[in-house]
């Protein structure tokens, strides 16, 4: 009798425990909700801003890269002072003041010098939040499912997403220009930090969400860690950023101006649906979800860069089914390579490797863009084809439990 009451008291006790889980992830997934809508908003028309200024290609492509680079690299210092002080909230709520209110600044730049820091400024506050919330948010999804858990953040995460462009495309649609729309975007941002304040309150110890696991033995990481870090390296290398993507439509005839964020809702959209579909077969089969989704991807290249108004549309769909399991199957399979304790390290170091990757990437596709696009196109696909027979070794090794 005392055995059963014992079981139905832990049987409580975890439906207890994942009924506040999914709903600090959701919590979490609002606040990334107004988050997008502000910042995505904006990166759907930052490529065409830049170039209203008279700038090239290769700059926007260079700002885009550097702007990625820099938000990947600051994440190894702020997953290592996450774990040093376990100050998660602070570190996370001053990446996402400075990740948000550097947008509406946009609307008062007055040279493609002071636009691009801000852009950078924006990715560097994404950089510095990143890796304790995704610490937090493990520690919320051991209990539901890591693939499903991060999945559903990301689904939210892409709802704003798609909003964001959707409104900067209405801006101007009615004649408002650039400027109005990135003033627009400050009223999403003061709703994303005031949730963010309301989540802190609320979970003061998302730590508490996960049941106790093994400190780390020693500094180092699985094998299959670095081996799956090489893996979405080539992914990131081989994979365009949105405003050269925007550049390239702003340049030709077949989609006009207050499309061009339109497209972006849609990649935004897929990427909502394929962060919650790939997230669910994350947690069935694996790694192998993600060799699948970079061969669907992979094919954005020519559709985007090659095709006319419908191709394009088809490209950037594909774009968004890459961007969705991106954020959601690379950020969850990360969180079971590492202990807990260490956890906003490793998602550091994983980040800075990803990031440089993008940064040298997003440089050659710039470059090859100004000399031949179809050199371009078969860079890109390479490179992504090049992940899949590691992330199949990958996956295999860990099923193994190497």
């Amino acid at each position: 009798m005392e055995e059963q009451d014992s079981v139905r008291a832990n049987t409580l006790s975890t439906a207890l425990v994942r009924g506040r889980a999914v709903k600090f992830v959701i919590l979490l997934g609002i606040v990334s909700l107004f988050a997008d809508m502000t910042y995505e908003g904006a990166r759907s028309v930052t490529g065409p801003y830049l170039g209203s200024f008279g700038v090239s290609a290769a700059t926007v492509a260079f700002v885009a890269g550097f702007g990625e680079l820099i938000a990947y690299v600051v994440r190894l210092a702020s997953g290592f002072l996450s774990d040093k002080t376990g100050r998660y909230w602070t570190i996370t709520l001053f990446g996402y003041a400075l990740n948000l209110f550097a947008v509406p600044f946009l609307a008062l730049a007055g040279r493609w010098e002071i636009a691009a820091a801000l852009i950078i400024a924006e990715r560097f506050g994404k950089g510095i939040r990143n890796p304790p919330r995704d610490v937090m948010l493990s520690h919320a999804t051991k209990e539901i499912g890591r693939g499903w858990g991060f999945g559903l953040h990301e689904a939210m995460d892409q709802i704003g997403a798609v909003l964001g462009p959707l409104i900067v495309s209405l801006v101007l649609f009615l004649k408002g220009g650039y400027r109005l729309g990135f003033a627009v975007l400050a009223i999403p941002a003061l709703l994303a930090v005031t949730i963010l304040i309301v989540a802190r309150i609320l979970y003061p110890s998302p730590r508490d969400l996960e049941p106790i696991t093994e400190a780390a033995a020693d500094g180092r990481y699985p094998k299959t860690f670095w081996l799956y870090l090489g893996a979405v390296a080539l992914l990131a290398a081989g994979f365009a950023d949105y405003p050269l993507i925007a550049y390239h439509f702003s340049k030709g005839t077949a989609i006009s101006k207050h499309w061009i964020p339109v497209f972006y809702a849609v990649a935004m959209g897929t990427a909502a649906l394929a962060a919650l579909l790939f997230g669910r077969l994350f947690d069935r089969f694996g790694l192998s979800v993600l060799a699948v989704s970079a061969v669907i991807a992979l094919g954005f290249a020519p559709l985007v860069f090659l095709g006319g108004f419908y191709m394009a549309l088809v490209g950037v769909a594909l774009w968004g089914i890459g961007i969705g399991t991106h954020e959601s199957v690379m950020r969850a399979a990360v969180a079971g390579m590492a202990p807990a304790n260490r956890r906003g390290t490793a998602y550091g170091v994983f980040n800075t490797g990803y990031g440089i990757a993008w940064f040298a990437g997003s440089v050659l596709l710039g470059y090859l863009y100004g000399i031949s696009i179809t050199s371009l196109v078969v860079f890109s696909m390479a490179a992504q084809l090049l992940s899949v027979p590691l992330l199949l070794v990958v996956g295999t090794l860990r099923a193994r439990g190497d």
